[in-house]
């Protein structure tokens, strides 16, 4: 255009701004203004460029139209640019919608341990249901995506998302401890699991999953040292704030000389000399082993012996299972002895206690009587019926030990009021008083050979005290951080003695103390008055007083790594128990957003 035809058009639209507004048909989007008209974009929205524009391509539009009809125009074409951008926004939108879906589907998945192919089985039942009860929602349905290969890569996604918010919990750890286990998968891969238990400034405590370690080669204390030197520089944790280690306290992790706890104190040694590590075995296997101490063989033998004859055959099975029927027992059947899990033999001594008369009825009609005279001796079956018991309170006190999230002083008082009652049950079985023995107590008293039950229970506490000397080592402070009112000032350490006192004083903090948790309390404390208080208080509840977690997590392990899924990746088990263990919950809204194209299902 020459600038004698630039000079014509600048003056026609002067000419129309005196008229009426152009701009009316105009709407900006960001920097830009869009004709209504045309839909064409104009670069700067300013009243000269949109006057020029109207009037170089949309001079003659409007001229016949009252300012009241413009402007209703003007609505009416702005209302119809709106609905075709909101085209794509819903097809978006939609998108986002189906892949969120798809990522809450796939945590459900891997949080109750079902298999990955299981989310094809979630959409078919989804869509059964939608055509009975909205069939008109169905195309909403059928684009979320559930395939086998979806739901592993949502898990996945989920477990990096979970992982780097953990990463952005470690920087405020004051402290930190581990817990350790290692078992064999189907796949004969030993994998190393590794807790953390992290405390902040504030006392807010983060317990997750730091790492699972496969180990295809040797499983020595060295290779031992090497995953978890690994795990902590992966995940940013510095040496001088990990506190503690708690271990199954196999030869390997133990070890004085070569074991990872030697290299792991070593190391520490290395970065902060003044600093010891407080190394803890594991105060539930610590409860199991006790009961070795007791001379227990002539009883247990017999009993498994007798539960294998029975299960170990069908035919045997199904008649017995019928001979429970006719005689109407309380019990439908045997249970087996595994000698890994926990409360089984104290169950299994209990429930053939219970079936003993049918179980020798049984015996009588297979001819299989004379090979067990044990059932017929009153002898046995009174030691028969003191285990019973004993292993009741022992079943007892492991169930209380177990549970995450525990406090090591909170277990510690648990197995020390246990120590109180087997004192109490030696006094009173020595005075042939079997009040807390009511199995035993239904053997007639000449059957009963009390001296010996005595005698095994002092063996038990005996055992019980050696056993649980690592953790007496930290019975003190226990005491002073769960009975801070209480406990004698004089008998604490010379760095705690003056806070002590000024705490003991203070009855707002002893009202505060009975009224808020133990670690809302020691966080209400002022920082500088108790400087040696809180940091006391942090070492200790950041203790793992058992690899309870860890246990927790080889039985998911074992659950989605059988003979039918043992094609799971090692980074696809640590993934899925990653998003199995954690208290945190994936950030569905980024994980979406982060989606490279989130596609319908198709």
């Amino acid at each position: 255009m020459d600038f004698a035809k630039k000079r014509k058009v600048d003056n026609e639209c002067r000419e129309f701004n005196k008229d009426w507004m152009p701009k009316y048909f105009f709407t900006q989007v960001g920097k830009k203004a869009v004709c209504l008209l045309c839909n064409e974009s104009v670069a700067v929205f300013k009243e000269y460029n949109i006057s020029r524009h109207y009037a170089t391509k949309h001079a003659g539009y409007g001229s016949t139209l009252s300012a009241a009809e413009r402007q209703t125009r003007a609505t009416e074409l702005d209302r119809r640019l709106v609905r075709q951008q909101n085209v794509f926004i819903k097809a978006q939108t939609a998108q986002k919608t189906a892949t969120h879906a798809s990522f809450v589907v796939a945590y459900n998945i891997a949080k109750h341990s079902k298999s990955f192919c299981d989310g094809e089985f979630v959409k078919m039942c989804m869509l059964n249901v939608v055509d009975l009860v909205c069939p008109e929602q169905r195309n909403k349905f059928e684009e979320v995506s559930l395939s086998r290969r979806t739901v592993t890569r949502r898990i996945e996604a989920m477990g990096e998302n979970l992982t780097s918010q953990l990463k952005e919990h470690v920087p405020s750890f004051q402290l930190f401890s581990l817990a350790l286990d290692e078992s064999t998968d189907i796949g004969d891969t030993a994998q190393l699991l590794i807790f953390v238990r992290g405390i902040s400034e504030n006392f807010e405590i983060t317990e997750e999953l730091l790492s699972m370690e496969s180990m295809k080669g040797t499983t020595t204390g060295k290779d031992y040292f090497e995953c978890v030197k690994n795990a902590m520089h992966t995940m940013q944790l510095p040496w001088q704030k990990l506190a503690s280690v708690t271990t199954d306290g196999c030869p390997s992790l133990t070890g004085k000389k070569v074991g990872l706890l030697k290299r792991l104190g070593d190391r520490v040694a290395e970065v902060d000399c003044t600093r010891e590590l407080i190394f803890l075995h594991c105060i539930i296997h610590q409860e199991v082993l006790c009961k070795s101490v007791l001379n227990m063989k002539h009883v247990v033998d017999p009993v498994v012996k007798v539960v294998n004859f029975i299960r170990a055959r069908g035919l045997n099975h199904r008649e017995f299972i019928k001979l429970l029927e006719d005689c109407g027992s309380d019990h439908s059947d045997v249970l087996y002895h595994t000698a890994v899990r926990w409360l089984s033999l104290g169950k299994v001594l209990r429930r053939v206690w219970g079936l003993k008369n049918e179980i020798l009825l049984f015996l009588e009609i297979k001819g299989k009587d004379t090979e067990h005279p044990q059932l017929r001796n009153s002898e046995w079956l009174s030691d028969l019926a003191f285990l019973v018991d004993l292993f009741e309170h022992m079943n007892e006190l492991n169930s209380r030990l177990q549970g995450k999230g525990t406090y090591a002083h909170e277990m510690f008082s648990t197995v020390k009021a246990f120590r109180v009652k087997l004192k109490l049950f030696s006094r009173q079985l020595s005075q042939n008083i079997t009040t807390h023995f009511p199995t035993l107590k239904t053997m007639a008293p000449q059957m009963m050979t009390t001296e010996k039950y005595t005698n095994m229970i002092s063996a038990l506490d005996n055992e019980f005290g050696r056993r649980f000397a690592d953790f007496q080592k930290l019975s003190t402070e226990f005491d002073i951080l769960s009975s801070p009112f209480t406990t004698d000032f004089e008998k604490v350490p010379d760095a705690l003695q003056l806070e002590l006192i000024d705490l003991q004083c203070d009855s707002s903090l002893k009202e505060k103390f009975q009224s808020a948790s133990i670690d809302k309390f020691y966080a209400s404390l002022n920082e500088s008055k108790f400087a040696n208080l809180r940091k006391m208080a942090m070492k200790l509840l950041v203790l793992f007083g058992s690899t309870y977690i860890c246990e927790q997590t080889f039985s998911t392990l074992n659950i989605n790594k059988t003979k039918l899924r043992s094609n799971l990746t090692d980074v696809h088990v640590q993934s899925l128990l990653r998003v199995c263990t954690s208290d945190m919950q994936p950030e569905f809204k980024e994980l979406v957003d982060n989606c490279d194209r989130p596609q319908m299902s198709h």
